[in-house]
């Protein structure tokens, strides 16, 4: 199967800042890829040049389009939701629908009117009105009843409380996923969307430091508790991170066989947020 998205070698500078770096990715159809960063690691920086926003070095290709040549073509195919409310706050709830209608050829207001029965949201009611939480669901509601190929979660659910997060990806999974599309999840809060990942990408600086699926992660790296007799010997294995949590020693080990290490303590597969504070050298 053609990859949805590829990338070679992707750079972006501003000033001295360099905010990508030889950013090499491909996503095939039938993904949840987690784009997991600190704040100012890259992450909007690289969605913006895959949703042609922004000028860049190198070549991407988005379902078979460059992003700047053919974006109005690509965004006929291609969902975006930001943290921040991009609709127009003048405008009422039926007029965002009614402008989609005419904008969007496979925009779909009867499914999107069912979706907004779900909510609290009224037609009559303008968008500045409307709460950042309702916003995010108006704005996922027109998303899921445009057809398109893949979609771009920019943070989000930045700021919401953790029901509201919790059934936003509900809703995403439910009501958009399937095998034929992709989904980009940009987050620096990991937890919140494990579940629902198929892939994920730690960035850093601008660079890629991980892509890989999170099954083979899961594999890849093991975490172990241990008593302190038993500290010098797990250390022997070089380990990745090591921290304290309730008065025992907590550390994260890569490429080491489980049955090796049992003797010395619990021996657990580790969270991706675990993996990736290790991978970033502790920086949360």
């Amino acid at each position: 199967m053609d990859d949805l998205i590829t990338t070679r070698n992707v750079g972006k500078t501003y000033g001295n800042t360099r905010a990508l770096q030889n950013v090499s990715i491909e996503i095939p159809a039938g993904k949840i890829v987690g784009l997991v960063g600190p704040n100012g690691a890259g992450k909007t920086t690289l969605l913006r040049a895959l949703t042609g926003l922004i000028t860049y070095s190198g070549d991407i290709s988005v379902l078979g389009m460059e992003p700047n040549q053919d974006r109005a073509s690509l965004m006929e195919r291609t969902g975006v939701i930001h943290d921040v409310s991009v609709l127009p706050p003048w405008m009422r709830v039926d007029q965002i629908l009614g402008f989609q209608q005419r904008a969007h050829p496979h925009f779909h207001r009867e499914k999107c009117e069912r979706h907004l029965e779900k909510t609290s949201i009224t037609l009559d009611r303008k968008i500045k009105h409307l709460s950042k939480g309702m916003k995010t669901q108006l704005h996922l509601s027109l998303m899921l009843a445009t057809d398109s190929d893949i979609l771009v979660l920019d943070e989000p659910t930045h700021g919401l409380d953790i029901i509201f997060r919790k059934q936003f990806y509900n809703t995403v999974l439910e009501d958009y996923f399937d095998n034929e599309k992709s989904i980009i999840v940009s987050t620096h809060q990991i937890e919140e969307v494990e579940h629902i990942l198929s892939d994920v990408m730690f960035i850093k600086d601008g660079r890629i430091l991980v892509y890989d699926s999170v099954d083979h992660l899961h594999q890849r790296f093991v975490q172990v508790v241990v008593p302190e007799e038993n500290l010098d010997k797990i250390r022997e294995y070089n380990p990745l991170y090591e921290t304290t949590q309730i008065g025992k020693r907590v550390l994260l080990l890569e490429n080491v066989r489980r049955a090796d290490i049992q003797q010395y303590g619990e021996v657990k597969t580790p969270a991706l947020a675990d993996v990736f504070v290790a991978l970033m050298g502790g920086e949360a």
